[in-house]
């Protein structure tokens, strides 16, 4: 059976794409990453997914983006609510934050022998964030198959991105015909001090839009 590492945040979107690429018959490999997101409370959320999903390792490491900054993510800048969300760049995105996390899934596989590496990416419902455009994973795609022994050894790596084109209610379907449990899943970036999701923040509108049209209720209610 083939191996994949995929990227794991916990999210509705990177449990989505491993389910797929499960169901597709490869065996999982998940990396989750605490790059000082203040919405840390998604990596307990991406423990209880690996287990749901089954996974043969699940690694967790530690990246401080916090100290660099620049986003509403990882520091002291206010999240954004109740936007009109459109093509500009908000302050939620992290800077480089895809290329340093691909990164990193590709150092895991690379050690484990692997060449299949998965994301949650997606270009249609989503922020305007520029490294989750389909260029964008092209572009690492070539990169590590230039910039690793084992690509310039004859190995080729390819980044799956199922969830590309979809919008958000098409994944919440496609999840839901999985059997996918969206009651383990966190997608707010702001999440209240219970823990609940603020129902206002992009991620949390975004969501809400896709369960509405899916016609299902979100099983974690507010957002």
């Amino acid at each position: 059976m083939p191996e994949v590492v995929v990227l794991l945040s916990g999210g509705l979107d990177s449990y989505t794409a491993a389910a797929i690429l499960k169901n597709d018959g490869y065996r999982l490999n998940a990396l989750s990453v605490r790059y000082g997101q203040r919405h840390v409370r998604e990596l307990d959320a991406a423990r209880g997914v690996a287990a749901a999903l089954g996974v043969q390792r699940h690694l967790e490491l530690s990246v401080d983006l916090s100290r660099i900054g620049g986003s509403a993510l990882t520091s002291n800048i206010d999240v954004p609510k109740d936007r009109a969300i459109d093509d500009r760049i908000p302050v939620t995105y992290v800077p480089a934050r895809n290329t340093v996390l691909l990164s990193l899934a590709l150092a895991w596989a690379e050690a484990l022998g692997i060449t299949d590496i998965g994301i949650g990416a997606n270009a249609r419902d989503y922020s305007g964030y520029p490294d989750c455009r389909p260029e964008y994973m092209q572009a690492f795609e070539a990169m590590a198959n230039l910039a690793t022994k084992a690509g310039v050894e004859g190995a080729r790596f390819l980044i799956h991105a199922p969830l590309m084109q979809m919008g958000k209610a098409e994944i919440i379907r496609r999840g839901l015909s999985l059997g996918l449990d969206y009651s383990l899943t966190h997608s707010c970036y702001d999440p209240l001090e219970n823990g609940q999701p603020c129902g206002r923040c992009d991620s949390c509108v975004l969501r809400a839009k896709g369960f509405a049209e899916a016609g299902v209720e979100d099983p974690i209610g507010r957002s």
